[in-house]
């Protein structure tokens, strides 16, 4: 079946960048990994688009892999049938081939640029790439104190939980849904969204692509994460492999658990990243909270989140701002760029990936 599918393999955090590249890119999960190399404006991205667009009208299911600074831009494209992606290969999330041409290897975009005009237009270039780097990492102060202000609250609300009444809800569901035995298939790690310019991003069109009965956990208060883990370990258990979804500002706990092989997935849901489609069940974690801890914790979880929206608003300007400084870096290097020269070679990697296709038919 067709299925196309949009995740991030990066995410902006309140410990900055958060990146998975390095498990997708591991080599054993791929037949051909091509990595893009080229600055700004050279066409990464539309070379990318394109392949992933030419495979879905032939029938393949691709997975869009979407840049957290820019969710209209692409990081990567991969075809998992034929275990072929292509990756921007540049920072913040550098990539280099570990067996070059054998498994991965470099297209470098870069040689399209008239490199004689970029020199003349170094100081521009120079200006607005600190202006990117700069706002960026406003960003991330804001967001790490945000962060800090929904960890106290969390910490305030875990007091008040009744987790033996939790474990007992997670092993029923364990014991209804997880049955048989799996086909042993790996995991996969991906982030569902990330905090970009255009605000919170979120891809709960993947988890209904992917996965049709949802269980729907509401959880202001970030408690999911440790029935999440008992839900994995029970599937891996099973020989089921997942899509595991961390969450960006704890990326050791999962925030969201895709069982494709089962149709099944868990979500977390709260404001600001709220599920709307349909769910099987929906479990409010909420509920499981002593209202006596509510009552005493009132003035403080109110005084936390109004102070940790203003910082994520915050935060949300100064992505904002480097996206702007992107774009006017963009618009200095997109006059200096061979793109005849640029559609030629996505027209090569494509006849590529088309011999590929054809060897697996």
């Amino acid at each position: 079946m067709n299925r196309t599918t949009h995740f991030f393999l990066g995410a902006n955090s309140g410990q900055g960048f958060q990146n998975l590249f390095p498990r997708f890119c591991a080599p054993e999960d791929h037949y051909d990994l091509i990595v893009l190399k080229g600055g700004p404006g050279v066409g990464k991205s539309t070379l990318m688009r394109s392949i992933g667009k030419a495979m879905e009208q032939r029938g393949e299911a691709v997975e869009y892999l979407y840049c957290s600074g820019d969710p209209g831009s692409l990081d990567g494209v991969h075809i998992p049938r034929i275990r072929t992606a292509f990756v921007d290969g540049t920072a913040p999330h550098v990539v280099e081939p570990q067996y070059p041409a054998a498994v991965d290897r470099y297209v470098n975009l870069g040689r399209f640029y008239d490199v004689a005009a970029l020199k003349a237009a170094r100081p521009e270039i120079v200006r607005c790439t600190k202006a990117v780097s700069a706002a960026y990492q406003r960003a991330y102060r804001a967001l790490g104190a945000a962060r800090q202000m929904s960890d106290s609250a969390s910490a305030l609300m875990l007091e008040g939980l009744d987790g033996a009444k939790l474990l007992r809800r997670t092993d029923g569901i364990i014991g209804r849904e997880l049955r048989g035995k799996g086909s042993g298939g790996p995991d996969a790690y991906r982030f569902l969204g990330s905090l970009t310019c255009q605000g919170a991003v979120w891809r709960f069109d993947s988890v209904q692509a992917l996965c049709p009965k949802v269980y729907q956990f509401q959880d202001a208060y970030g408690l999911a994460a440790p029935v999440m883990q008992r839900l994995h370990a029970a599937a891996s258990a099973r020989g089921y492999g997942a899509v595991v979804c961390p969450d960006p500002e704890h990326v050791d706990r999962i925030q969201h658990l895709l069982l494709p092989e089962l149709g099944l997935a868990f979500v977390t849901s709260r404001e600001g990243m709220a599920y709307t489609g349909p769910a099987y069940r929906r479990v409010r974690l909420d509920a499981m909270i002593d209202p006596a801890c509510y009552k005493r914790c009132k003035a403080r979880l109110k005084f936390t989140a109004r102070v940790a929206d203003a910082l994520r608003t915050e935060g949300l300007d100064a992505l904002r701002e480097a996206k702007a400084a992107h774009d006017k870096l963009e618009a200095v290097y997109h006059p200096h760029v061979d793109f005849a020269g640029v559609n030629c070679c996505a027209a090569e990697e494509l006849a590529r990936v088309e011999e590929t296709l054809s060897k697996t038919a």
